[in-house]
Parts: C-alpha cells; sequence; structure tokens
C-alpha cells in the first residue's frame, strides 16, 4: 500500500542490503490498522490506549503556498505553521490548492483552497487555518488518500471496503465518472477493489485489483493507455501484466507504478528526462521501466508545469537516485542541471532519509529519526526555512515527522503531538 510504504521508509543500512521483501496486499481496513499502529506507536501501548479515550487532538506541520481557481497564491507560510486536528492523525496528503490528514477513526478532514469543491464539505469557501470535515456519505469509513500528490482542485480517497471517491474541479474527467461537472462532496468512483491511487494536473491512475486504470485529461501521454486520447472513463495502462503494485505517483503531464518486486515504471511527458530512460524530448504514452541497480523500497514524482518535473528513489540497499528537471536543484545533487537517467544524490553527512518527496521544484527527505531536510525552490515559502532563495543543499526545517506530502508549492507533514486540556506531548526529533 501507498501509505504503508511511505510510513516505513527503509530498514536500517545494516538490513536494507539485503534483497528488496515483498510487500503484502493489505486490505483497505488492515491498512489503516497498520498506520494507526505506526502512527501511536511513538507512546507505550497501554498509554497510547488511555489517552485515545479521551478527548484529544493532535498536529501537523505545513508551509508553502496554495493556488487554484484564480491567479495567485493563498495561505504563503515561510516556515512551518501548526494545524490542529480533532483526533491522532494516521496519514497526510495534499494537492496543489489544499491538504489533507486522514484521522484513525476514519474521518478525513481538509485546509486550504475551495473553491472548486476540493474541501468536500458542499461548499465553495476557502478555510486556510480550520481543518473542515470532508463529508462522506454516513457509514463510509475512510482507509487512505494519496500520499504523492492528489488532481488540480480535486481529492481522492479509498473507503474500507475498497471503493474509491473523488470531490473537487474534475476540470479533465479525473474522477472518471463520464463528465467534467465539479463535485462538492464526494461522488463514489466506478472502481472496486482500490489499493493505490494518485493524480496531479488533469489527469489521475487507480490499482483496482492489480489493474492500472487512468482517466483524465492525456496531453503528453500521462494516461499511458498507448494513445494520446482524453478520457472521462477509465482506461486500462497495459504492459504490466497484472503484476502486484504498492505505489502510484502523478505529477504534472507524468505518472509511475512501483510494483512490488521493486521494478519501477513511469510514463508521460520527457522534455526534461522525466522517464529517467536516458532521453530528452520524447514522451512515452506507455510505462518505460526505469534502470536502477537496487530495486526501489520509495518513490517521490514531482512537477506542476511544462518544463518542470523530477523522481526521487530510495533503493534496497538505501541509497538515493533522481532523475529529471534540476533548474532549482531539485534533485538534490548539489547542482543545476537535467539529469535524463538516475543519478545518484547524498543527504548531508551524518544523514539518511527513509522517505522523499517533492512539488514542482523543491523536494524533501525524512530521516529514520523523523528530521525534514528541504532544498531548491522557495518563492513562496516551499523550503520552509522562512527565505524566499532558492537552495541547492538540504536544510533542517522540523522534526519528529513520521509522513510528508507535497504537491505543487505545499508541503504537510506528520508530527505526532497528542493533546489533552492539561499537555501535549510530542515525539522526540
Amino acid at each position: 500500500m501507498v501509505l504503508l510504504m511511505k510510513l516505513t521508509g527503509r530498514a536500517p543500512r545494516s538490513a536494507a542490503r539485503s534483497s528488496l521483501p515483498v510487500v503484502p496486499r493489505l486490505g483497505a481496513a488492515a491498512a489503516i490498522a497498520a498506520v494507526a499502529a505506526v502512527t501511536v506507536g511513538f507512546w507505550p501501548t497501554a498509554e497510547a490506549q488511555t489517552t485515545a479515550r479521551r478527548q484529544v487532538t493532535s498536529e501537523v506541520e505545513h508551509w508553502g503556498s496554495f493556488f487554484g481557481g484564480r491567479k495567485g497564491n493563498f495561505g504563503t507560510e515561510m516556515s512551518p505553521v501548526a494545524i490542529t486536528l480533532p483526533g491522532i492523525v494516521a496519514q497526510v496528503g495534499s494537492s496543489n490548492s489544499t491538504e489533507y490528514a486522514l484521522l484513525t477513526n476514519g474521518r478525513l478532514y481538509a485546509w486550504g483552497l475551495g473553491g472548486q469543491g476540493q474541501l468536500g464539505d458542499g461548499k465553495d469557501h476557502n478555510s486556510f487555518t480550520r481543518p473542515v470535515r470532508v463529508r462522506f456519505p454516513a457509514g463510509v469509513r475512510i482507509a487512505s488518500i494519496p500520499t504523492d500528490a492528489m488532481p488540480y482542485d480535486t481529492g481522492l480517497a479509498v473507503d474500507t471496503r475498497g471503493h474509491a471517491w473523488g470531490w473537487g474541479h474534475n476540470g479533465g474527467g479525473q474522477l472518471c465518472l463520464g463528465n467534467r461537472r465539479p463535485e462538492f462532496t464526494p461522488a463514489r468512483l466506478p472502481l472496486r477493489h482500490v489499493t493505490a491511487l494518485a493524480g496531479a494536473s488533469n489527469h489521475a491512475v487507480y490499482d483496482a485489483r492489480g489493474t492500472i486504470y487512468t482517466c483524465g485529461q492525456n496531453v503528453a501521454g500521462d494516461l499511458g493507455d498507448g494513445t494520446r486520447r482524453n478520457t472521462t472513463r477509465p482506461v486500462r495502462v497495459p504492459g504490466l501484466n497484472g503484476r502486484l503494485v504498492t505505489t502510484l505517483v502523478a505529477s504534472f503531464a507524468n505518472s509511475g507504478a512501483l510494483l512490488s518486486n521493486g521494478d519501477y515504471y513511469d510514463w508521460g511527458y520527457n522534455a526534461q528526462g522525466q522517464l529517467g530512460d536516458g532521453k530528452a524530448g520524447k514522451d512515452s504514452d506507455v510505462p518505460v521501466h526505469v534502470k536502477l541497480s537496487q530495486p526501489v523500497a520509495q518513490v517521490a514524482q514531482g512537477g506542476s508545469l511544462w518544463g518542470n518535473g523530477c523522481t526521487l528513489v530510495v533503493l534496497a540497499d538505501g541509497t538515493l537516485r533522481a532523475w529529471g528537471d534540476n533548474w532549482a536543484g531539485q534533485l538534490g545533487n548539489g547542482q543545476r542541471g537535467m539529469r535524463t537517467s538516475p543519478t545518484v544524490i547524498h543527504p548531508p553527512a551524518g544523514v539518511s532519509y527513509r522517505s522523499l518527496a517533492t512539488g514542482s521544484a523543491t523536494s524533501y527527505g525524512v530521516s529514520p529519526e523523523g528530521k525534514v531536510y528541504a532544498w531548491g525552490a522557495s518563492h513562496v515559502g516551499q523550503v520552509g526555512n522562512g527565505r524566499d532563495q532558492t537552495v541547492l543543499k538540504p536544510v533542517l526545517i522540523t522534526t519528529g515527522a513520521t509522513m510528508i506530502s507535497s504537491t505543487a508549492n505545499n508541503v504537510v507533514v506528520n508530527v505526532p503531538t497528542l493533546c489533552n486540556r492539561k499537555f501535549c506531548r510530542r515525539r522526540p526529533g
């Protein structure tokens, strides 16, 4: 599952040098239970259970800027600020305009821009500091949300029965509903047994019982179905032979799939080497196998416009690779200039990353201890160090993080902080 890969990251170096283990396919209910166990696992089990019975809140941190709908940047934060949620956070997610937090009780909350219905509460308002509950039909409990990216002004989720849900802009038909009408509350999508999903711009990608489906705009082969035709109905992505998918990712005009054996495939736009196939300028409307020295343990894909976009991966041995556009140093190699094939990147001395994230031209690494590092463009606060200058070398931004999600110019991290009426307790970082 996407959420388990994002949370657990890679094993310590001593253990990660063995071959990549097969990731089991968990049911949605089992997946959210596993996430909850990881999230509250920073406290002894008995204490966690006692705390959970009280009226508790928890916090996430976010920074950067939202955009979408009318022109401009909104809710800009140049350094991390806290958002308080009414319960224990299991998972965080993001789109260009909105951020989301899934609680361990299966409820989903959103904040940011909402003029296209992406807050999912039936209204067309913005809410930058107060999370609003996404209004699913009675009895629906959410199991997971995409952590890599969600489509433009659009939200996605999977419930505990494996049904996919979507709401918001739907301008390219990425919700697979046969139309391009916005949805101001979640609509059930025509896909069952969904175990992974992602989206960006006006397209989305879904894994349903081992088959990958895509919907939406197809400007550069982003749908991966061998055509350049747009569609508002699900189409199959060929070439993966029904193999087990653990993670789906997406960016402006690209999509990607990580398989359980560590193979990684991507497709779509390739002007700056976004496909990692050693070429630039030749897009692909079918999946391309990226050649790497080790199986991939975790992947993040970014990009928000023509002329940007990159991919970062953690390999099974703990080493890091990146490829694609690099105008702001977002690949993390301390330089500028595109890389059309996977190139080695290094964290700061004495630091390792268990997970990675990337937005439009800014990237992030999370250490095993939960320290969050950032590098790349920062004109609207994407790096989070309080400045608006591009950063070529990773800088420490915050601590205590268990999960990260970045899309375009904003980023959100889960920092397990449980609060009751008397005190707050945060995971040490």
